[in-house]
């Protein structure tokens, strides 16, 4: 039997980050709900840009050295924020694509593992990277796509609770992330720096990349093949729980207004 399609949605303007958390929340609460009362919850995938962000993981609250870190990092214009996920310090930020796919894992029988599935995801990055723009990934130790054995372009990085998925990867496109992530050491890899795909298209070709819209497409459609579901666009001018609350977070993510293009300092 063939698994239900995954709804997407593409934000235009960049998102703040605690309100794309909220978002996240508030659907995981309606799939757990839906899922126990009727059986036909259903998955979406989130495609959009966050306003400049520093992030740290749930380990780093209480570290004293890291909260005098985030006050030096809120001085470049970028919003510093303490989540629950797993990892050290990193950077989101316009030109950089974050994708957020709220899947049940349990629909497959067995239910896919959460090993499984983050390989699916970086399988993903690296086919697109290849069939997009010729680009040959490197092999790493670390999890996440690298473009040589110092160079990052894209991380991942998941939470997974009731078999339901949230949080999930980013890749860097144009160069407008990389001053941003200078100013950090990200995810604690101290040799490693961050890469994107313009630098590659740029240095072929002459030609940088200065937007993250023609990715998407390919991205979707690959999202798809990977996990073997149908990819449907949500309607958002649609009645619904989910669709009033990404409309909402399309009307704070208008009000927000300019955002800096650089770190200041």
């Amino acid at each position: 039997m063939r698994l239900p399609p995954i709804f997407y949605h593409c934000f235009r303007d960049p998102v703040p980050y605690t309100q794309a958390l909220q978002l996240q929340e508030r659907i995981h609460g309606i799939q757990l709900l839906v899922r126990k009362t009727y059986g036909n919850h259903r998955d979406f995938l989130f495609l959009l840009q966050h306003r400049p962000v520093y992030t740290f993981g749930r380990r780093q609250g209480d570290d004293e050295e890291i909260k005098g870190e985030a006050l030096r990092l809120r001085k470049t214009g970028a919003d510093c924020v303490f989540t629950l996920r797993g990892g050290q310090t990193t950077y989101h930020g316009p030109g950089q694509i974050i994708g957020y796919p709220l899947i049940d894992l349990g629909r497959t029988t067995p239910p896919m593992g959460i090993r499984n599935y983050i390989c699916r995801m970086q399988k993903l990055i690296e086919t697109h990277l290849a069939g997009a723009h010729g680009i040959k990934h490197a092999l790493s130790e670390h999890t996440g796509v690298f473009l040589d054995d110092r160079t990052k372009v894209a991380s991942i990085g998941v939470q997974v609770r009731h078999r339901l998925t949230s949080h999930g990867f980013s890749l860097n496109v144009t160069a407008e992330p990389l001053a941003w992530f200078s100013k950090v050491v990200a995810c604690g890899l101290t040799d490693v720096k961050a890469g994107c795909i313009s630098d590659v298209v740029h240095a072929r070709n002459g030609v940088p990349l200065t937007s993250i819209h023609d990715e998407l497409p390919g991205l979707i459609d690959r999202f798809g093949r990977s996990f073997g579901r149908d990819m449907v666009p949500l309607d958002i001018s649609a009645e619904g729980l989910v669709e009033d609350a990404v409309r909402e977070l399309i009307e704070e993510s208008v009000s927000k207004g300019p955002w800096p293009h650089e770190p200041i300092g």
